[in-house]
């Protein structure tokens, strides 16, 4: 019996590409406003939402601690529930915005559970349609997104603007 695989090409420039120097989301943070160019689309007083770069799909966010911590334990509990009320956000925005019939929303807690950046927190929050998943990425190689990312982009800003 042969072993069956599941694979993600296109995030293959994200595992075998460049690394940038130090934390991905740090970094992220010296630029103050959010804007398309670090797809930061909304900055509450201790987390920040931003496009994930290589989405799973359409619409993929990222929830983020202001502060590098890579431990859940170690969130104070005013990061702890700003963290999440602003995960609660943007789950209601991408519902008025995106229209998704569900979400994936979690965290990988250190490399061997999936984590690509160990070192500092992040939320997933993946908008899923019915009929999502299908044979492209897997028998094509192609991840089909209907709608390009700056658009995704501009329907978010202006959800988080409205709230």
């Amino acid at each position: 019996m042969a072993d069956k695989a599941i694979w993600a090409p296109w995030r293959s420039k994200f595992i075998l590409g460049k690394k940038e120097s130090g934390c991905v989301f740090c970094n992220l943070q010296k630029d103050k406003k959010p804007a398309y160019k670090n797809l930061i689309i909304h900055r509450s007083s201790k987390s920040f939402a931003v496009m994930n770069k290589y989405p799973y799909n359409a619409g993929h966010l990222l929830v983020v601690p202001n502060r590098h911590v890579g431990v859940l334990e170690r969130l104070t509990d005013a990061e702890l529930l700003d963290l999440m009320k602003l995960t609660q956000t943007a789950v209601a925005v991408m519902k008025k915005k995106l229209k998704p019939n569900a979400f994936n929303l979690g965290m990988n807690l250190g490399r061997p559970a999936g984590a690509g950046i160990p070192g500092h927190l992040h939320m997933h929050i993946v908008p899923r349609w019915t009929g999502d998943s299908n044979f492209m990425p897997i028998v094509g190689q192609t991840r089909v997104h209907s709608v390009p990312m700056k658009k995704i982009y501009d329907l978010l800003m202006a959800g988080f603007k409205a709230t």
